[in-house]
Formats: structure tokens, sequence, C-alpha cells
């Protein structure tokens, strides 16, 4: 009788796995699983963490903050979330462990995804957050929550001085809002401008990002145009300038030797100015 012996070998590529016979055909069959999936698997078929939806967040001062935290094959293991400011546990499943009642967890049956809430926060809960996987020993993955108020200014506050029929263009800026805001309005004397009087030559422009800027222009400005101008941003404190229309007479601030501030100065002036404010650490 004679024996065959048969050394097999194993081949592995990114789309194919092979069992290569030293002796006789190739047999090949394929494995459907892509090589990013089978690079993610921990070996050990163990609890993970799904780092692609679980990042940094940021988050409006008093508007509730959500931090997610996704974990595979969690199995009978237990999530907790801690604050790494002072090492505090927060929460243990869906259950809080602190006397903040701020502090909320959540998690849906049949879904890997667990919820920190963080109701009314504040500038002073920015920080570090961590998810916890209670195997041993334990695994964690931290986010970094910001709390941020958005700032708004007006280019040139509080107080402005503009020549005769020339063009009036006052520039309201918001910065630190982690979306831009929905609308930006502008009031004269408390009464929102209405951009279709009979008065005409009133416009704004506004350009929306992660700095909103809302360019409020008056064209052939009068003595009328002057008073308290304001802008307000849906999702930002509002700000207020006073403009004076000036009939070729010097400004009070002038004579004293005080600052003079003009809202007719050239676009070039204005965008070094908002560059300025940009780049003006806060």
């Amino acid at each position: 009788m004679r024996c065959l012996i048969l050394t097999l070998g194993l081949l592995v590529s990114d789309t194919t796995l092979c069992l290569v016979k030293v002796q006789g055909p190739t047999r090949c069959t394929a494995d459907h699983r892509t090589h990013e999936n089978r690079a993610s698997e921990p070996l050990d078929r163990g609890p993970y963490f799904d780092v692609s939806v679980s990042r940094n967040v940021t988050a409006l001062v008093g508007k509730t903050a959500t931090l997610n935290c996704r974990v595979r094959n969690l199995g009978d293991k237990t999530v907790s979330w801690v604050r790494h400011r002072d090492i505090h546990l927060l929460t243990v499943g869906v259950e809080t462990y602190t006397s903040d009642q701020r502090f909320v967890a959540s998690h849906f049956p049949h879904t890997e995804d667990w919820t920190l809430q963080v109701k009314y926060p504040q500038r002073r809960d920015s920080g570090t957050y961590e998810c916890q996987v209670s195997t041993t020993p334990p695994i964690g993955h931290s986010m970094l929550l910001s709390v941020v108020e958005p700032v708004t200014i007006i280019i040139g506050e509080p107080e402005m001085y503009i020549n005769r029929d020339s063009t009036m263009n006052l520039t309201c800026v918001v910065r630190h809002s982690p979306e831009p805001p929905l609308v930006i309005y502008w009031t004269h004397d408390h009464e929102v401008i209405n951009y279709d009087s009979p008065r005409g030559g009133v416009s704004v422009i506004t350009e929306k990002g992660e700095v909103t800027t809302s360019y409020l222009l008056i064209q052939r400005a009068q003595p009328a145009d002057s008073g308290q101008y304001t802008c307000h941003p849906s999702n930002a404190n509002t700000k207020t300038v006073l403009v004076h229309v000036l009939n070729g007479e010097h400004p009070a601030a002038m004579q004293h030797g005080g600052q003079l501030r003009l809202a007719n100065l050239p676009f070039v002036m204005i965008s070094t100015t908002l560059l300025t404010f940009l780049n003006h650490p806060y």
C-alpha cells in the first residue's frame, strides 16, 4: 500500500484564503469579509470599541451634550462612564452613580451604543470622559467634551461714526458655534429692519460657516439712520452698536482726542479688522 503524505500551507491575501497542497492541484475558497473588517476584529472576539463613531463632541452652554460610545461584542460585560477630571464614576449601565442628576446614561436594547447625556452643560463640564468596559483588566475609550459659548461682536463697537451720503457697513461676527445660526436679523432702535422698505438701499449679506459673518449695508446714509443697531443670531447673544451719521461736523470723540470709529471704512480695512478678531485667542 502506498501512502501519500500531504502538507498544507495557508496563504492569506486581502481577498482570498487559499489552501495549497504541496502535491496536487490548488484549491481556493473566497473569503467574503473585507480586509478592513478582518483587521478591526480582535483575535479573541472580546469587547472592543468602534472608535469610528465614538468621537469628540462640542456642545453649546445650556444645550444637552451627548457622548456616544459603541461597544462591539460586549457579551455579559458592563459599560460605565467616568469623568477624568476627578476620576468620578458617573454611570454604570443605565444607572446614575453621582448626585449630579444632569448626567444620564441610556442604551437601547439590541444596539451597541451606550450614551452619556449631560443636561444643561456649563463650560466647567468641558474635559475628558471615558467609556469603560468591565473586562479584566478594564478597557476604556476616552472622548473630549468641549462646552462653548458663542461669541458675537460687531466690528467697531460700541460706537461708530459715518459721513452723510456714504454707505454704512456694519459687520457682525459669530464665533465658537457648533453649527451656524439658522438666521441672523438686524434691528434699528429695537425695530426689525425691513429690507424692502420705501427707503431702499438696505441689504444684508450673510456668510455661514465655522465663523458666520453678517454684513448690513445701508446706502446714502442720512441722519435719520443714526441710532442703535443690534445683530441677533439665532443661537448666540446679541450685540449692539451706536451709529452716528455726521453732517460734516467732527464727533465729540475726535474733539476730545478720543478714538474715531467709522462705519464707512473701505472693505479692505474691515477685512483686516475681521482677520485680527478671528485670530485673537479667546
